[in-house]
């Protein structure tokens, strides 16, 4: 294997990354077409998760899910412009989590089981990055 030929589990792992940041794009989506009767119908501890989000954090949620897929998108072109991207994007997801947690205390509201997706998140995110890293000490990037 020449120093810039990925490993062969580079790819699947790459792919899979994708998928996973593109599901993230789509709950984006989703949380930027709530209307205020859709808010209406959650139970109520949730109706106080979504109600007078701030931009900071609604910016925030869109770097981060973008800034991963674009992320992932580099990996696959062997770009190394990787690593900043995941970089940006890890920032932005602890912005939205400080959100999260400290502003509005979703585990006071939501419970603990609200602690699970964000963690699983933050270490995918730290996963990709430290991956574009190693990918670009190998040689896999460019």
């Amino acid at each position: 294997m020449s120093q810039n030929t990925p490993a062969t589990w580079f790819k699947p792992v790459v792919w899979a990354a994708l998928v996973w940041n593109l599901l993230g794009v789509i709950a984006f989506a989703i949380h930027m077409m709530m209307t205020p009767e859709m808010i209406d119908k959650l139970p109520l501890d949730q109706q106080t998760a979504y109600s007078n989000v701030p931009i900071w954090s609604t910016i925030a949620f869109a770097i981060a899910v973008f800034g991963s897929t674009l992320g992932c998108i580099f990996l696959l072109a062997k770009n190394a412009l990787a690593t900043p991207t995941f970089t940006l994007s890890l920032g932005a997801i602890l912005i939205q989590q400080y959100y999260n947690f400290i502003v509005i205390n979703s585990i006071e509201l939501l419970g603990l089981s609200a602690v699970f997706m964000p963690v699983f998140v933050i270490i995918i995110a730290v996963a990709l990055l430290y991956l574009s890293i190693k990918a670009k000490q190998q040689g896999w990037l460019l």
